[in-house]
This record gives C-alpha cells, structure tokens and sequence, in this order.
C-alpha cells in the first residue's frame, strides 16, 4: 500500500510540473484490443483533441454492445510523438443485462513521425455503478489508428 501512495505522489509531482506543449495528431480512428472481459473491451477508437494537452476519446464495442466516453490530459514524454496519458469517463452497456460505470485510463501514445499511424498501450479499468457492482482492474489495451 505505502508503494502505491509513493507512485501517485510521484504522479501527481509529474501532473503539476509539466507544461502544455503541442500534440502529435488532431484525429485518430482505429481499434482498441483489450487483454480482459470488460465491459468496453475490443473496441472501434475514436481520439480526438480538444486542444494541445486534452482529448476525448470514443470507445464503441459489439461484444456486449457498449459505449464508453474518456476525457484524457496528455503529456510528453522525451522523444517527438510519444505522450503519457490520463482521465477517466463513462460507459454504458446495452447487452442483455444493461450495465452503466466509470472508467480510468492511464497510457503511453505513440505518433509514428513518417507514417499517418498511431499506437497506443492503456490500462483502464472498470467500475460497474448501475444495475450491479463490479469491477475490472485487468482492462490492458492496445490501441492502433489513422491518423489525421
């Protein structure tokens, strides 16, 4: 417990040092592949930014059908194109047993300079709020898009 607590003061540290510097895209549009059962899990992606620091990212999932909403804060991370990444959300399932949440991310994003791709690594789990409790702490992704 005392390694988690030093994590996010070293987190929060980094969230208040950093400046806002320019994105590496204004949109993505492609997958999301994900290691678990969550409730958004493989997913079409939609990213778009909002500014040079925050973006919103669209989640649909067929299997069970759901949506899901996240507002990320980017920042840069030491090489051209790649950024970290934060926020949270929320989902909506709309499968047999209609479920609703809130969701976190936290991430590293990749702009390939040359190429008009994307890739991205997440985690982000899940916290199921209407109709049943739940939780999903092992949601891993990867995103790949098209850049524009």
């Amino acid at each position: 417990m005392k390694k988690i607590i030093a994590v996010g003061v070293v987190v929060i540290f980094l969230i208040m040092s950093t400046r806002s510097y320019g994105q590496a895209y204004k949109l993505g549009l492609g997958v999301r592949l994900s290691s678990s059962q969550a409730i958004v899990s493989n997913a079409l992606s939609v990213k778009y930014f909002l500014n040079e620091n925050a973006a919103l990212e669209g989640l649909i999932s067929f299997d069970p059908v759901s949506i899901g909403v996240l507002y990320e804060f980017h920042r840069p991370l030491g090489a051209p194109g790649l950024q970290w990444f934060y926020g949270g959300g929320g989902f909506v399932s709309f499968n047999d047993n209609e479920v609703a949440g809130a969701m976190g991310i936290v991430g590293m994003d990749y702009r390939f300079q040359k190429l008009p791709v994307n890739l991205s690594v997440d985690w982000k789990p899940e916290l199921i709020l209407v109709k049943e409790v739940g939780f999903e702490p092992a949601a891993v992704g990867l995103s790949i898009r098209f850049v524009f």
